[in-house]
C-alpha cells in the first residue's frame, strides 16, 4: 500500500490522517454505486467494500483472505463483496489495469480478469492486459478498443475521489458493515481471522 499523493478535488490536508475509531461516517449503502465488480447476493446482510489497486503487492497478499471470505460468506449468501478502484499514483500501470477490469466487466469477465491481474501484477502493461483478455476468451476487438479509448478513465477516478473522501489512504482498504450503517475499516493485507471476527459480529 502507500499514501495517495494525487487526491483529486478533496484536499487531503483537511482530513485527519486516521479516523480514531477506524470507522467511517458514510453509510455502506452510499458506497455501492460505481463499483468495478460485485459478487454475492444483493440482499446479503453484510457488505464488504474493498478499495484496491491491481499493482499493489499488499492487495495481492490480501487475496488469500478475500478468497476465504468468498467461500465462507459470499457463496453462502451472507456477504456481498464490492470491488472499487483506488489506483495509487506511483503504480504506473494501476490506472490502466483498473480500466481493464471494467472493460472485462462489459463482457462478464471482471472477476476472471481481476484474478489474472493479481497473479501477474508485475507485468500489467497495456499490451499484456490485452493478451490476458484474449486468453480469458474475451472479444479482443471490443476489449482493446475499450481500453485504448479511455472509456472508463473517469469512472476509475471517481472511485479514487470517493475513497479519498471517505478516508482511504492506503490499499487495500475494506469497509465492512450492514447496508444501513457505517462500516468498520480494515486496512492492509490482514489475516483472514481479523475479517472473520468482524463479519461474525455483524451476523449475530
Amino acid at each position: 500500500g502507500g499514501t495517495a499523493q494525487t487526491a483529486p478535488p478533496s484536499n487531503p490536508s483537511q482530513n485527519p490522517p486516521q479516523n480514531p475509531q477506524q470507522g467511517s461516517t458514510v453509510k455502506m449503502a452510499d458506497l455501492l454505486a460505481g463499483a468495478s465488480g460485485v459478487l454475492g447476493d444483493p440482499n446479503a446482510p453484510v457488505l464488504i467494500i474493498e478499495y484496491s489497486d491491481f499493482q499493489c503487492p499488499f492487495c495481492a497478499r490480501a487475496e488469500d483472505a478475500v478468497s476465504q471470505i468468498r467461500t465462507k460468506y459470499v457463496e453462502t449468501g451472507k456477504v456481498m463483496l464490492v470491488y472499487k478502484d483506488f489506483p495509487l499514483s506511483f503504480h504506473e500501470n494501476a490506472q490502466k489495469s483498473a480500466e481493464a477490469g471494467r472493460c472485462a466487466g462489459e463482457q462478464g469477465k471482471f472477476w476472471e480478469m481481476h484474478g489474472k491481474m493479481f497473479d501477474n501484477q508485475t507485468t500489467l502493461t497495456s499490451t499484456n492486459l490485452k493478451a490476458y483478455a484474449a486468453e480469458l476468451g474475451m472479444n479482443a476487438e471490443q476489449f482493446n478498443s475499450c481500453l485504448d479509448s479511455g472509456k472508463y478513465t473517469a469512472d476509475v477516478e471517481a472511485n479514487f475521489s470517493e475513497g479519498s473522501r471517505v478516508g482511504v489512504s492506503g490499499t487495500p482498504s475494506f469497509f465492512i458493515g450492514k447496508r444501513d450503517s457505517t462500516g468498520q475499516i480494515i486496512v492492509g493485507a490482514q489475516p483472514y481471522a481479523n475479517f472473520e471476527s468482524v463479519i461474525e459480529g455483524l451476523l449475530q
